[in-house]
């Protein structure tokens, strides 16, 4: 009994090697996952974050220095142009306008003055004149002698000096009286200042005064900001590209905007503005090590939020300034053009050892450019992994363009990650499963 207990397991034993060698044999290879190559429409996107602000956003700063005696607007009123904001203690530059205005009532009175003392000297000149002649007439005649003739001739060039004295004296309070005008100009402006009014309609925001308080008027320094009045029913995303995308954005590309404030609703937007100058070299804080990004602005279209707005909010937006936003700029599109799994691509330094200049057609002699790095990709031929390169183009978040080096037919190896971009050689045999 026991003896034929042990037969039967010596051949269950036979029976499982065999089995194993025959199955075995045919697992072996590098277990990969392929995927056909498919022809798909692609649209390359470059991503940001950012604020949103008002397209049209006015700051309001004092162009006078002193206190507000009146604030009569609070934020978020809405305001209509030219309508009276605040008001500033005017009675310093009432003063200064008083007294302007009486300085030139002075220097016309000096001009008026100037010009009668030239209408004496002209006279006094004309006299001297005539008798100057005369005596010409007399000396010549040997009736008056050379001292009397000098006399007379003295007397006529100082009344001539007298008029040009006069004339430049009466040109001179001419000077001062339009000094005095522009200064009452000044005063009188100064005075107007006082009263601040809106520049445009719109919203204020950013109220940071209250009436009590001394501001500092533009003409100091930077001034104090009052408020700022926005136009809110025009609305912008300012996002920051990086240097190594800003050159794929360009004016008029379409966006996919994403508000925190409004999370799984997506508006769309147009590029209307993009940064010449990288931001941080705008603060004068730029070095080497930093990252450079630049600005671009994107216009939210109307059409996209118009059924988050009810008929009250028709000069308004759903949309607060500084809300945080995400962009998906759409920079370039294909359609029904070749393309495969970002994660089939890698770039190789070993092809040259591993049979790739056999697939490149390339010579022996030409093997040492083959030992710059290129992008390629593994496809399948008869069980085996046989390496291609590629030419790329635009890419999305899961597939690349590939505009030569493959065929719609082939089948390109997309995994694993390690023996795509390192292990794999081409011809080494693999065992694969397609993915979905």
């Amino acid at each position: 009994m026991k003896k034929s207990v042990l037969i039967i397991l010596g051949i269950v034993v036979v029976l499982l090697i065999v089995v194993a060698s025959i199955f075995g044999g045919k697992e072996q290879g590098v277990p990969v996952t392929s995927e056909t190559v498919a022809k798909r429409s692609i649209i390359e996107v470059v991503s940001a974050s950012g604020k949103i602000e008002p397209e049209v956003e006015v700051s309001i700063s004092p162009e006078v220095s002193g206190e507000i005696i009146e604030l009569l607007v609070k934020e978020g009123d809405q305001v209509n142009k030219d309508q009276l904001l605040v008001r500033i203690n005017p009675d310093l530059y009432q003063s200064a306008l008083t007294r302007s205005e009486a300085a030139v009532l002075s220097s016309k009175a000096s001009l008026a003055n100037m010009r009668a003392r030239l209408l004496q000297s002209k006279a006094q000149f004309e006299n001297a004149k005539r008798t100057w002649e005369r005596y010409q007439s007399l000396h010549a005649s040997q009736a008056i002698s050379d001292s009397e003739f000098d006399q007379f001739k003295s007397n006529f060039e100082v009344a001539q000096a007298d008029v040009t004295a006069a004339e430049e004296s009466v040109k001179g309070a001419e000077y001062s009286v339009r000094s005095a005008e522009a200064t009452a100009m000044e005063a009188r402006d100064n005075l107007r200042r006082t009263t601040i009014y809106a520049p445009q309609t719109g919203t204020v925001n950013g109220l940071v005064v209250e009436a009590g308080e001394r501001v500092v008027g533009t003409g100091m320094m930077g001034g104090t900001e009052l408020m700022r009045i926005s136009d809110l029913s025009a609305m912008e995303v300012n996002v920051e590209v990086n240097e190594s995308d800003i050159v794929r954005v360009a004016k008029g590309d379409t966006t996919i905007i994403e508000v925190d404030a409004y999370l799984g609703k997506k508006f769309k937007g147009i590029v209307t503005e993009i940064g010449n100058t990288a931001l941080n070299s705008l603060n004068g804080s730029m070095s080497m090590d930093q990252v450079t990004n630049f600005s671009v602005k994107i216009s939210i279209l109307k059409s996209s939020y118009q059924t988050l707005m009810g008929a009250e909010d028709s000069l308004k937006s759903p949309f607060r300034p500084v809300m945080s936003a995400t962009v998906d700029i759409m920079t370039e599109r294909v359609y029904n053009e070749i393309t495969i799994p970002i994660k089939a691509v890698t770039t190789r330094l070993d092809t040259a050892a591993s049979g790739y200049a056999k697939y490149m057609k390339k010579s022996e002699e030409d093997s040492e450019e083959l030992k710059e790095p290129i992008v390629c990709v593994f496809i399948l031929e008869d069980g085996k992994a046989v390496l291609k390169a590629v030419e790329t183009g635009i890419q999305d978040n899961k597939h690349i363009v590939v505009k030569s080096g493959l065929e719609p037919e082939d089948q390109v190896i997309t995994g694993p990650y390690e023996a795509v971009s390192r292990t794999l050689s081409s011809g080494d045999q693999v065992i694969t499963n397609k993915e979905d």
